[in-house]
C-alpha cells in the first residue's frame, strides 16, 4: 500500500505545472457620430465587471495598453476608449491641447463618445451593469464629466486628472462613488482644484474619497517618464485595486 501511494504521489509531482494565460487583447474599430475611432479591449472572461479606460491627451497609446492588460490579468473586461479618432495620436503639445480642446468645448460630444464605448464594450460581452470609470489626467477629466452626465457606474476613478467643474455643471445627478488620486506636488492642477472639488463633492452628498501623495508631480503614473514616482504608483494602484474590489464584486 505504501508503495502504491508513494508511486501516486512521485506521479503528481512529476506532472508539468500549468499556468493560466494571459488574456489576449485586440484592437476594435468602432463608429461614433459617422466617426471611426479605434480602441482596445481586453477580457478575463465572457461577461465580467467592466473597467471603462479613458487615456490622457497623448490619445489611446501603449501606456493604456498596459494598464489595460493589468486589469484584465486582475479579472475586469477592459474597454480602453478612443476619444480623438481613429489614427489620431498627437505628439506635439499643440496638437495635444487642440485635440483636448475641441473636446471640453464640446461636452455633449465628449459623453457621447464615452456612452459609446460603453456600447460597444457591451457588444463584446462585457458586464457594463457592473462597471466602473477610470481615466488617466485628460483621461481623468473626461471621467468627472461622465460622472457629473449621470451614467449609471459604480464608480468613477481619476489618476492625476483634471478636477474643475465647467460652469453651470455640477454632481447632483452623480450615482457612482468618485475617488480621486492627486500628486500634491502637481503644479498644473493645484491643490486649491483638489479643495474645490472635495467641498463641492460633499455638498453635493456624492460618496468620494479624495486622495493626495506628497512629492507626487502630474502624471506621476506614467513608467519611464522624468515625473514617474513609484511609491506613488504603487500606493494609488493598490487603492484603485481595492476600490474595484468593492465596486465590482
Amino acid at each position: 500500500m505504501r508503495r502504491w501511494i508513494l508511486a501516486i504521489i512521485t506521479a503528481i509531482a512529476v506532472q508539468p505545472l500549468t499556468t493560466l494565460a494571459a488574456p489576449t487583447g485586440e484592437t476594435i474599430t468602432y463608429n461614433i457620430g459617422g466617426q471611426a475611432y479605434e480602441g482596445y479591449y481586453v477580457s478575463a472572461a465572457d461577461n465580467a465587471p467592466l473597467v471603462l479606460l479613458i487615456h490622457d491627451w497623448d490619445g489611446l497609446t501603449d501606456y493604456e495598453v498596459k494598464r489595460a492588460n493589468m486589469l484584465a490579468e486582475m479579472g475586469y473586461a477592459v474597454f480602453a476608449a478612443d476619444l480623438f479618432g481613429a489614427g489620431v495620436r498627437p505628439t506635439k503639445v499643440k496638437d495635444k491641447r487642440q485635440h483636448t480642446g475641441e473636446l471640453y468645448k464640446d461636452r455633449a460630444k465628449m459623453r457621447a463618445l464615452m456612452m459609446g464605448a460603453l456600447d460597444n464594450a457591451a457588444a463584446k460581452g462585457a458586464n457594463t451593469g457592473s462597471a466602473v470609470a477610470m481615466g488617466y489626467c485628460f483621461g481623468g477629466a473626461a471621467v468627472l464629466e461622465l460622472a457629473r452626465s449621470g451614467a449609471d457606474l459604480k464608480g468613477f476613478a481619476t489618476f492625476h486628472g483634471g478636477l474643475k467643474t465647467p460652469q453651470g455643471q455640477h454632481y447632483a445627478n452623480t450615482k457612482g462613488e468618485i475617488l480621486v488620486m492627486h500628486g500634491s506636488a502637481d503644479s498644473a492642477i493645484t491643490m486649491d482644484q483638489f479643495a474645490a472639488l472635495t467641498n463641492e463633492l460633499e455638498k453635493a452628498g456624492v460618496q468620494h474619497q479624495m486622495v493626495t501623495y506628497s512629492g507626487a508631480p502630474h502624471a506621476f503614473t506614467v513608467f519611464g517618464s522624468a515625473r514617474y514616482r513609484e511609491d506613488a504608483d504603487r500606493k494609488s494602484w493598490a487603492l484603485f485595486s481595492e476600490f474595484l474590489k468593492e465596486k465590482l464584486r
